[in-house]
């Protein structure tokens, strides 16, 4: 059933950009969180390999003017398909949210048609009611929780020498970026639901971003061999840390910590005001601990549902 009372749906521009980013901010406010998503997230999501912003996104207007609504979908890998949406909190309650994850819905089974075990997953904000109400009529279940946790660089950041026999550096763009992917790969390799990419796609995701910025990234090496990284991007005037990774063999000697606060400083350099990141709130590897000694704090939650089929 359509939404009344002139909204309507259409494909999104790049001039909805800030509108979206709008949309997300009102968004996390109206569920008591400080805000952590705006336009670069939207426009990182729209930059990705394989996203068709004709078929795959919608945004919802008001009076063919105003928007009001915004949702998307992507395959994430062969038999996952991740989706996410939002509605002004002013105009909630009016079938705009049901109408949007109807769209959502057909366009990922449309994505998913002839997988055997297909899995769809929505994001919203952790305390959303209303759109866990619609998921739960949808068959969807809650299956991971996520914090955005943040350090403000108000104060003066100081770097810690690193591990002895560790060196940190920043990355050679192409000469590294294999050695940085194999890192990620073994250091996740414990996370049940990490399904790592190929290296070309992987590389592709990465170099084609709009906030990549290999300035950003550091790496740590023991005898030249890169065991650890962080690999970090700047977004709506906010650092963020997107991955930290450290080998299994290289963990609890304070690598990740050291990078970390080197990013940390590498960002108040550059004048920002705060640097973030995302966590699943039961990291196995003990990652939010590290962060939370690195002087972090959680401002932001959301969650992950899904409904497999098959």
């Amino acid at each position: 059933m359509e939404p009344r009372g002139g909204y309507a749906f259409r494909t999104p521009t790049r001039r909805d950009l800030d509108a979206v980013g709008g949309l997300l901010a009102a968004d996390q406010r109206a569920a008591g969180f400080s805000p952590t998503l705006g336009a670069s997230f939207v426009e990182d999501g729209w930059d990705r390999p394989g996203f068709d912003q004709r078929a795959d996104a919608w945004v919802v207007t008001h009076h063919a003017s105003e928007v009001v609504g915004y949702g998307q979908v992507r395959r994430e890998e062969p038999d996952v398909v991740g989706s996410w949406g939002v509605v002004d909190p002013d105009h909630r309650g009016r079938g705009i949210g049901s109408s949007l994850l109807d769209r959502i819905d057909t366009r990922a089974a449309e994505l998913l048609a002839g997988v055997p075990v297909p899995r769809f997953r929505h994001s919203i904000t952790a305390t959303d009611g209303a759109a866990e109400a619609m998921l739960r009529d949808r068959h969807l279940r809650p299956i991971r929780h996520f914090w955005h946790m943040q350090i403000d660089l108000r104060e003066r950041i100081e770097a810690r020498p690193p591990p002895q026999d560790i060196v940190i550096r920043h990355v050679e763009p192409i000469a590294d970026l294999e050695a940085i992917h194999a890192v990620l790969v073994e250091a996740f390799a414990e996370d049940p639901d990490y399904h790592p990419e190929t290296f070309e796609r992987w590389a592709e995701d990465r170099t084609t971003s709009a906030s990549y910025d290999p300035t950003a990234w550091l790496v740590a090496t023991d005898s030249g061999t890169i065991v650890a990284t962080a690999i970090a991007s700047a977004r709506d005037g906010d650092g963020w840390v997107d991955w930290l990774a450290v080998l299994g063999s290289h963990r609890g000697r304070g690598i990740g910590h050291t990078l970390l606060r080197r990013s940390f400083v590498g960002f108040a350099e550059r004048g920002l005001r705060r640097v973030l990141l995302n966590v699943d709130a039961e990291n196995v590897t003990g990652a939010t601990a590290v962060y939370e000694r690195a002087g972090m704090r959680i401002v932001n939650r959301w969650d992950l549902w899904e409904r497999r089929s098959g």
